[in-house]
């Protein structure tokens, strides 16, 4: 493993560095999971780096409160693989070593059986020098994560594992290769933008840095605000991978990135293209249904010590709004491209940390 490409990306818990601009930590476990691809037996086979697709044997560990983890259970969802993947659910928590599953009864996941997800991290590589990131796939027959590749984990549970999707399952990624081109182009600068764009500011570590990603985002923001004035989803009538992405950091907006990361020109509810958007996907099953504000909101306020020393958690924002209607209906009509949409959430969110739940009882959304 090579040396930290910056000293901080070594230093659990260290978020901003003081007099520079933020630089995320981009080297995961690129480590994949193909149909054909893997060991003669079913392991791991070093020389294409891959595991063989096998239902019902590995274990997706991605928590609710981060939003590149948000994206791998939406698109598990979508594409009805609850059944073939399982889904652990770590704390919104975690310190400088790991995140933990302290929701599970005796704070261990009742699968892998380990109280930190660092534990999985150490049985692929013992003493593993990088970030113990979710989302993660484990491998459940020794307990070894497999990849936490997080943009490349969704894209494979699209192409990879089409013979476990459900009926009905949208095409989140196109078939024909000059959409594909497009929706690659803008997936990039979703993720370079706007995904990325909230922590540039968030974690700036100097007023120049912090104003230039300030500029930078809500430039992007502004270009999204026109391109969804005459389209009801990114790439046209309908639902792909890119508005999963875009998705993620939108639903966090108001309740983090706009105050926590001081990313304050406009609140997301402002903005009123993104905003009908957001409420559009929000209100769509496989979308709002995972999401859980107050995993959110505990996660930034708390973790992220050297930019809230204090821990507080603010109360707001209200919640209603993201249940009022958006009228994106006459844009398009099919938001699946023909397919349905999925069933009530196997793993629901209750209670007041979705308004979705207020609505439909608790932790059962509507699957209209």
């Amino acid at each position: 493993m090579t040396l930290p490409e910056r000293p901080e990306h070594a230093v659990g818990g260290t978020y901003t560095v003081a007099g520079q601009e933020f630089v995320r930590d981009s080297r995961y476990i690129t480590t994949r999971i193909t149909r054909g691809g893997g060991a003669p037996d079913g392991g791991h086979d070093p020389a294409s780096d891959t595991y063989p697709v096998e239902p019902r044997r590995f274990r997706l560990v991605a928590a609710r409160a981060c939003p590149w983890a948000n994206r791998s259970i939406i698109v598990r969802r979508l594409l009805g693989l609850e059944d073939v993947i399982s889904l652990g659910l770590p704390g919104p928590t975690h310190d400088e070593r790991s995140w933990t599953f302290d929701l599970d009864p005796g704070g261990k996941d009742p699968v892998l059986g380990i109280e930190r997800l660092q534990e999985a991290y150490f049985r692929r590589q013992p003493g593993y020098p990088l970030g113990i990131t979710v989302p993660a796939i484990v491998d459940t027959r020794d307990g070894a994560v497999v990849t936490n590749d997080f943009a490349q984990i969704t894209l494979d549970l699209s192409t990879e594992w089409t013979e476990h999707h459900r009926e009905g399952a949208p095409r989140l990624l196109p078939d024909d290769a000059a959409a594909r081109a497009e929706l690659d182009d803008v997936m990039r600068w979703v993720y370079t933008e706007v995904n990325n764009g909230v922590y540039r500011a968030g974690f700036a570590g100097s007023q120049d840095a912090y104003e230039v990603a300030y500029l930078r985002l809500f430039d992007a923001l502004d270009r999204l605000e026109l391109r969804l004035g005459t389209r009801r989803f990114l790439m046209g009538g309908q639902i792909t991978e890119a508005d999963v992405r875009l998705f993620t950091t939108l639903v966090r907006f108001d309740a983090v990135y706009h105050g926590h990361f001081k990313c304050n020109r406009n609140k997301l509810i402002e903005m009123p293209n993104l905003w009908a958007y957001a409420r559009d996907l929000f209100q769509t099953p496989g979308f709002g249904d995972t999401v859980d504000f107050d995993q959110i909101k505990e996660h930034y306020y708390v973790v992220h010590g050297d930019i809230n020393p204090t821990g507080i958690i603010p109360m707001g924002p209200a919640l209603d709004g993201w249940l009022e209607q958006h009228d994106r209906e006459r844009l398009s009509e099919d938001p699946w491209g023909g397919g349905t949409p999925p069933p009530p959430p196997r793993e629901p969110v209750a209670g007041s940390a979705n308004p979705l739940s207020l609505r439909h009882g608790d932790g059962v959304p509507c699957a209209g």
